[in-house]
């Protein structure tokens, strides 16, 4: 079982020591303080959350009760050890074997914005995106459905008004925790679409509040709210769940993303969307990540907006033995399957989405269009949503929505990317379904 401390402004906890016995220990205030580093440290009998702090000179932010394989502390650290600790500290720990990686500011959102549409609050009275009505993508507005056409040609693409047919459930039952900037948590598009407000977490501001925070048009303000939207769009029934772990600027740590994963497998989320990465893989968020395969939860990654190989992480890991069957890696193409000049590639991705001018809620109760591999992901996400509600299995569907990808090869189309955009490619959706609900 893992204890986490002082991220979640607790004021006291007690924990068991290492092995034996239990132990008290102190946390940080509310405003709990960000690390340059963070460690993972083995643990042995007799250690206790103080010895093993005072070691290291750091503040313990999370201690393991030694379950089978994971017998770990997490240590947040200030001081510059550049990714080894002093000899004094090792002696202190009896030379075992630290782990210690970059923390503060690994990880970024990934999008733009790229067109906003102010004056839309009355567009979304009623509150719930809906599903496929007269041929576009419509909203339910107070009994009667407004179209919002700018999307048409997206959904068009990846088949959304037949897979809707497929899955009348539209989500129903099934928590998405999307885990980024925090989103608008008054915009009336998402009225009656969030969890309950006891599973929210801002691990950011550590408050129970993931409310998006910044100048509207500037950094990535808006990305999680767009990035929200699009789920809903697709699985309209499904529930969201706020966390935040981006700032204003579009950076987050180490230890706000692998929380978070772990905060949404405590708190119920069937899918995780993490439309965000890092230039570095990262052991403590590898952790929560194989928690949340062995929860049966499945994890959507975004591949990163610099147009380069290899893919960020955790999108890159997707492949990995223990995580291909929970974790998808995505990228962007445009609507005539082209590979959208911003997305990454690699022979690790797994498929493409459509991630160009996707309109979604933006803060104030506006609308706006964002592109980026941000925008492909949670397209993704929602159609494992639809699956899941219509009672498919999780441990096939990671599989599966690859499997059934529409080919973006073919006639010599993304030649210079064979293979790196996918096995096969584009999300097909109700190709996904039809394999999964027959």
């Amino acid at each position: 079982m893992t204890r986490t401390v002082s991220l979640l402004g607790l004021l006291t906890l007690t924990l068991l020591t290492a092995c034996t016995g239990t132990q008290s220990v102190p946390t940080a205030s509310v405003n709990a303080e960000r690390f340059g580093q963070v460690a993972l440290v083995p643990l042995q009998a007799g250690d206790t959350p103080e010895s093993v702090a005072r070691a290291l000179g750091g503040t313990v932010l999370e201690w393991n009760d030694c379950a089978p394989g994971d017998c770990t502390a997490l240590v947040g650290l200030n001081a510059p050890v550049n990714g080894q600790l002093g000899a004094q500290s090792l002696r202190a720990l009896g030379g075992r074997s630290v782990h210690v990686e970059h923390n503060r500011n690994a990880f970024g959102g990934s999008g733009t914005m790229i067109a906003t549409m102010g004056g839309k609050i009355s567009m979304w009275a009623g509150g719930k995106i809906s599903m496929w009505a007269g041929g576009k993508i419509s909203m339910w507005a107070g009994g009667t459905y407004s179209a919002l056409p700018e999307n048409t040609a997206l959904w068009q693409k990846i088949g959304l008004e037949e897979g809707q047919r497929l899955a009348p459930s539209l989500g129903a039952g099934v928590t998405v925790a999307v885990i980024d900037s925090g989103i608008d948590l008054q915009h009336p598009a998402f009225q009656d679409a969030l969890s309950a407000p006891n599973t929210w977490q801002d691990f950011y501001s550590t408050d129970g509040v993931p409310q998006e925070e910044g100048v509207f048009g500037e950094g990535a303000y808006g990305h999680g709210t767009n990035v929200a939207g699009i789920v809903l769009q697709v699985a309209p029934a499904a529930k969201i769940m706020p966390l935040r772990v981006l700032g204003a600027d579009g950076s987050g740590d180490v230890v706000m993303v692998a929380q978070a994963i772990d905060w949404a497998i405590d708190h119920g989320a069937d899918v995780i969307n993490l439309s965000l990465g890092s230039t570095e893989s990262s052991k403590v968020v590898d952790r929560a990540l194989e928690r949340a395969a062995a929860s049966g939860v499945l994890v959507v990654s975004s591949a990163g907006n610099e147009n380069t190989s290899p893919i960020t992480y955790p999108a890159s890991a997707a492949r990995r033995k223990g995580l291909n069957s929970s974790l998808v890696s995505v990228g962007s193409v445009d609507l005539n399957d082209v590979k959208s000049s911003f997305s990454n590639y690699a022979s690790e991705l797994e498929m493409v989405a459509p991630g160009e001018s996707v309109y979604a809620p933006a803060p104030d109760g506006q609308m706006a269009a964002w592109s980026g591999t941000s925008m492909a992901a949670p397209m993704v996400t929602g159609s494992l949503a639809l699956a899941i509600a219509e009672g498919a299995k999780t441990s096939e569907l990671a599989k599966k929505i690859t499997e059934k990808a529409q080919d973006v090869y073919k006639d010599g189309l993304n030649a210079s990317y064979k293979d790196k955009l996918g096995d096969k490619g584009r999300l097909d959706l109700p190709a996904f379904l039809k394999e999964t609900l027959d």
